[in-house]
């Protein structure tokens, strides 16, 4: 029986605008336990920045994280997914871009994210990155 990306994806996702700075995004990804969150311009994806795009597009470059906005660090190239795709055209994309995560798009409007740990927890629980995705984070 076929799975469906909205079977797994992470719904209603986080989104920002994109003059937001990057010390805003990197506060809800702490406080949200995020490592990604969505660029909106009003209801329209523009990009995807996860918390290793902030440090190495922005923080590592210089300057004022408070002042230097998401828009110079997320993906602006993205690769989408609709929820009602079977969960193997997903992975094909990850493997064929390279991602650990893809928005979930519905008439051009962001409803979720697919990762590469919701994939891992649903078809291989008890793998090591299934363990990891499940486990609940220290803080």
């Amino acid at each position: 029986m076929a799975q469906y990306v909205r079977d797994i994806m992470t719904g209603d996702p986080v989104t920002v605008e994109p003059q937001t700075s990057v010390v805003a995004v990197a506060r809800i990804m702490r406080d949200q336990d995020l490592g990604a969150v969505l660029v909106t311009d009003g209801d329209h994806l523009r990009g995807l920045v996860t918390d290793r795009d902030l440090v190495v597009r922005s923080i590592a470059d210089g300057g004022d994280p408070g002042e230097i906005t998401v828009a110079a660090a997320c993906s602006d190239d993205l690769v989408t997914v609709r929820p009602d795709e079977e969960l193997d055209h997903a992975v094909e994309l990850m493997r064929e871009h390279s991602v650990r995560r893809i928005p979930v798009v519905e008439d051009d409007h962001p409803v979720g994210i697919v990762s590469l740990g919701d994939l891992a927890m649903e078809r291989d629980p008890e793998s090591a990155l299934g363990d990891i995705s499940a486990a609940k984070p220290n803080t």
